[in-house]
């Protein structure tokens, strides 16, 4: 039954009947229990909610949630977006893709979405292992990763999530942790309320194949000291004390970590965050501990006109110019054969 203007949803309206099928510990429960608890404080209907995915364990998203769903083939999510935002619009799509999924057989898929600025909100879940296949490594896995497919250690440069998004023209780029619930929902919200595509990396452990990837700046007890929470206008300030920061070094183009009252720096020293700043977002995207804390939250965000808006406005101007159209006239426009 369609959802009714005066009903207000929950998390339960949003949780299907199906069994969730992850293996105990994984990152992937917490990612659904966020996006099932904020969807309602969104104000969207089911009926006009849509879920796509590819192949891998981020990809039975779908049967998860009591929306419209397509579990599609490998890589291909951005293209059934395409599709389904072209031929309807109004519909509120969710990308659900992970980062073998959207970063390998996909990359080319998902480049093409981002540079087009779909209205689409993009969730890739990175664990840095293939999960499904039983653990063989990734486009984001690390230098020397030892896999069943790399057993002498990978020898691969790994992909960086957002650095791609943005090389490929994204207008909205940032990142989470799976655990950290309450950001992560505020992120949803500022990526559902974004007019074209929102890319979200969502940094989520896979404690079977790939146990503790991420431990190193997402551990509670170190997390204020490798973990820099971005605000749009916010001088960059971290640390137990919040007495670290950042700025460019004097000269260069180049980050480095200083402490606040220390050499007399102060506030008026650092970096302040600008979401529409994307030199700054490529700095802040490659930074990683020991050396700089990871950056979380909106790294960049220019909003733009969307894809489809683009597309069916270039229609709407067609038909003004030129009417309907006949599409059986067309077909019979210019040289026909009938055959017996």
């Amino acid at each position: 039954m369609p959802d009714t203007p005066t009903k207000k949803l929950t998390r339960k309206d949003f949780s299907s009947d199906q069994e969730v099928r992850w293996c105990p510990g994984c990152g992937d429960y917490a990612i659904l229990a966020a996006v099932q608890r904020t969807l309602p404080k969104l104000g969207v209907k089911r009926e006009n909610t849509v879920f796509i995915s590819g192949i891998g364990c981020s990809s039975r998203f779908p049967y998860y949630m009591n929306t419209y769903g397509f579990h599609t083939i490998h890589g291909r999510a951005p293209t059934f977006a395409t599709g389904l935002k072209l031929a309807n619009p109004e519909l509120d799509v969710w990308l659900i893709t992970g980062d073998g999924d959207g970063l390998s057989i996909g990359g080319n898929h998902l480049l093409h979405v981002l540079r087009r600025n779909l209205n689409v909100q993009i969730i890739l879940f990175n664990n840095r292992i293939y999960g499904l296949t039983k653990g063989q490594y990734s486009p984001t896995s690390l230098v020397g990763k030892r896999s069943p497919s790399t057993p002498m250690g990978s020898v691969d440069n790994p992909v960086l999530p957002v650095g791609f998004a943005m090389g490929a023209g994204a207008k909205f780029v940032a990142r989470a942790i799976d655990t950290d619930a309450k950001r992560f929902s505020a992120l949803l919200e500022r990526a559902h309320g974004f007019k074209g595509t929102s890319f979200m990396e969502i940094f989520q452990n896979c404690p079977v194949f790939n146990d503790g990837a991420f431990s190193h700046f997402t551990e509670r007890a170190t997390a204020t000291q490798t973990q820099l929470h971005l605000e749009h206008g916010k001088p960059m300030i971290f640390g137990k004390d919040k007495n670290k920061g950042l700025r460019l070094k004097p000269g260069a183009l180049e980050l480095e970590v200083v402490t606040l009252g220390e050499d007399g720096i102060t506030e008026a020293d650092l970096l302040v965050h600008d979401e529409r700043n994307r030199s700054q977002a490529f700095l802040l995207a490659s930074m990683e501990p020991p050396s700089f804390p990871v950056a979380l939250g909106v790294l960049y965000c220019e909003p733009d006109d969307s894809f489809e808006a683009l597309v069916l406005g270039q229609i709407d101007q067609a038909i003004e110019q030129q009417g309907e159209g006949d599409l059986n006239a067309l077909m019979r426009k210019g040289h026909t054969w009938t055959v017996d």
